[in-house]
C-alpha cells in the first residue's frame, strides 16, 4: 500500500476539525441549520488554510445520506461523505480554473447544472483558483452564478481575490480565511506527532509552525520531511541539518545589528542567509516585508489589525519596532526595494548587497542633506553682517523670468530708454502693495557693470543701427508698395 503523506491523512472531515478557521465555521453551521444556505460562495486566503477542504466540508454537509435534510455534523462514512472526501463524487464537481481557463468549459459547466443530481440534494460546483479564468469565461459564468438553479450551490476559491471582477464577488457571500497563529499550528501537530508516536521536541514543533508562515499544509509536509530523515525522533540538531533557519529568525538578527550599528554583525547575519540558498532579490523581499510589520506596529500600535502575526510575536515585534523611527523605516524599504531592482542587472550582487547592509548599519554616521543646509544658513548668518533688503520678485512670474526682469529694472537710464519713455499703464492704487523701491545712484552704477545688461545694451544699440538704414530706404517706397509687402518681424538676437 502506497504511502499517505500527512497533509491528506489528517485533512479536515467535519467544521470542528478545521484548523484556525473557527468564525467562518461556525458561520457555516449555523447557515445550514437555519436553512439560509447561500447559492454561492467565495473563499479567499493564502495557500494551505482550508479553503478547499472547507467547501468539501460544506458538501458534505449538504448531500450526507445519513441525514434526512443538510445537518451540521456530516456522518463521513456514507457513500456520499466519502465520494466527496476523495473528490470522486458525480454530484460535487470540482473545477481546476488554472486549467479549464476557457469560455467552452463554463459553457460546458452552464449546460451540465440544468440536470438534476443523481442521488444527492445538490449539485455542488467547487471551482478551485477561480481568478485564472478568462474574462469571457467570467462573463459566461454571471448569469448562472446570479441566478442559478435551485439545486445548485457555487463555491469559489482562490488566493488572489484582487483578480476576481467585482461582478463574481457581489454575487456571492466571501470568506476571508486567516493565517493560522504559529501557536494554534505547534499544537495541531503536536497532536499528530502523539497519534503517529513520534517523539519530537517541543521548540522543533514551533520553528516548524513559525517557518510555515501559516499555511497548515506548508507546516505538514515539513513534517513529512522531517520524518524521511529521522523518523525515531525530532531534535534541534536534526532540524538544523536539513532544513536551513527560518527567514524571519535571519532578518531579526539582521536588523537587531542595524539597530546597534553593529556592522559586521549584520553582514554575518547577511551571510548565513545567502549560504542557505537564498538569492539575494529573494531576501530582499523577506527584508522589506519584515519591515513593513516593524513600521506598521511603530505606526499603528501593537494591537493593529493592518499585521497578521501570532500574539506571541508581536511583542517580540514591537521590541524591535521601537528601536526606529517612521521616517526611518521608509528610508530603509526605499534603499533596500533598490538594491532589489539593481541586483536583476548587476554581475556583483553580493557586493550590492553587503554596501546595503553596511549603509543601513551605519546610518547614523550620515547627516542629512536638509539638516546641513539649515546648518550652512544658520553659519552664514551668524558671520555675515546684516544685508540690504532686496526687492521681492512676484511669486507669479517663474525664475527666468524674475531674474531678467530684476537685472533690467536696476540699469541705468540709457540703456532702458525706451523702456523709461513709454507711459505706465493706470492702475488703481492699492493701499496694501508698498510702492517700488527708489534707487539711487550707487545702484545704477552696479547695475551698469552687470554683465547682462551690457549684452542687452550692446544687443539693441546693434539692432537699432541695422534697422535706420533699412526704414529710410522703405520710407521711399510708395503706398502700394508698402501695401502689397508681407508684415515683418523684428527679432532682437538677445543672448541665451
Amino acid at each position: 500500500m502506497s504511502y499517505r503523506v500527512l497533509a491528506r491523512t489528517y485533512r479536515s472531515n467535519t467544521f470542528d476539525e478545521v484548523v484556525g478557521q473557527d468564525p467562518i465555521a461556525t458561520t457555516l453551521k449555523n447557515a445550514i441549520a437555519s436553512g439560509r444556505v447561500h447559492h454561492g460562495y467565495l473563499f479567499t486566503g493564502t495557500r494551505g488554510v482550508g479553503k478547499t477542504s472547507m467547501a468539501r466540508i460544506l458538501a458534505k454537509a449538504l448531500n450526507c445520506l445519513s441525514a434526512d435534510e443538510p445537518t451540521t455534523t456530516p456522518c463521513c462514512k456514507c457513500e456520499s461523505c466519502l465520494a466527496i472526501a476523495t473528490g470522486e463524487d458525480m454530484d460535487v464537481v470540482e473545477i481546476d480554473a488554472a486549467s479549464n481557463t476557457g469560455v467552452d468549459n463554463i459553457r460546458e459547466l452552464r449546460s451540465n447544472a440544468t440536470l438534476r443530481p443523481a442521488r444527492a440534494r445538490f449539485k455542488v460546483y467547487i471551482i478551485d483558483e477561480v481568478h485564472m479564468l478568462s474574462t469571457g469565461a467570467f462573463n459566461a459564468l454571471l448569469k448562472t452564478l446570479e441566478e442559478p438553479p435551485p439545486h445548485v450551490k457555487f463555491i469559489l476559491a482562490t488566493t488572489e481575490i484582487q483578480k476576481v471582477p467585482a461582478t463574481i464577488q457581489s454575487r456571492c457571500q466571501r470568506f476571508d480565511f486567516r493565517a493560522v497563529e504559529a501557536q494554534i499550528i505547534a499544537q495541531h501537530l503536536r497532536r499528530i506527532a502523539e497519534n503517529e508516536g513520534l517523539k519530537a521536541e517541543e521548540s522543533v514543533l514551533r520553528r516548524i509552525a513559525r517557518l510555515a508562515n501559516g499555511s497548515v499544509r506548508d507546516a505538514l509536509s515539513l513534517l513529512d520531511k522531517l520524518l524521511s530523515y529521522g523518523p525515531e525522533a525530532l531534535t534541534a540538531a536534526t532540524f538544523d541539518e536539513l532544513i536551513p533557519p527560518p527567514h524571519d529568525e535571519l532578518t531579526f538578527a539582521i536588523f537587531e545589528s542595524v539597530a546597534k550599528q553593529d556592522a559586521a554583525g549584520a553582514l554575518r547575519a547577511l551571510d548565513r542567509a545567502l549560504q542557505s540558498g537564498r538569492t539575494v532579490e529573494r531576501f530582499c523581499d523577506h527584508l522589506i516585508e519584515h519591515l513593513r510589520t516593524l513600521m506598521l506596529i511603530r505606526v499603528c500600535g501593537q494591537e493593529t489589525d493592518l499585521v497578521d502575526v501570532a500574539g506571541s510575536m508581536k511583542t517580540k515585534l514591537a521590541e524591535q519596532a521601537s528601536g526606529f523611527d517612521a521616517p526611518t523605516y521608509v528610508y530603509m524599504i526605499t534603499l533596500l526595494e533598490e538594491l532589489r531592482r539593481n541586483v536583476k542587472f548587476s554581475g556583483a550582487e553580493r557586493a550590492l548587497a553587503d554596501a546595503a547592509i553596511v549603509r543601513l548599519a551605519m546610518s547614523e554616521q550620515f547627516s542629512d542633506i536638509g539638516d546641513l543646509l539649515a546648518r550652512l544658513d544658520d553659519d552664514n548668518q551668524e558671520s555675515s553682517p546684516a544685508a540690504p533688503a532686496v526687492p521681492a520678485v512676484s511669486k507669479k512670474n517663474d525664475a527666468s523670468k524674475g531674474e531678467a526682469t530684476a537685472r533690467i529694472s536696476s540699469a541705468p537710464a540709457a540703456a532702458r530708454s525706451d523702456v523709461v519713455a513709454r507711459p505706465a499703464p493706470r492702475t488703481a492704487t492699492r493701499p496694501d502693495v508698498p510702492p517700488p523701491p527708489v534707487q539711487t545712484s550707487a545702484d545704477w552704477e552696479r547695475a551698469s557693470r552687470d554683465p547682462f545688461v551690457m549684452r542687452v545694451k550692446e544687443a539693441v544699440d546693434g539692432t537699432i543701427s541695422n534697422v535706420r538704414p533699412a526704414a529710410q530706404q522703405n520710407s521711399a517706397k510708395p503706398a502700394s508698395a508698402e501695401a502689397d509687402e508681407e508684415e515683418t518681424t523684428l527679432q532682437l538676437p538677445f543672448a541665451e
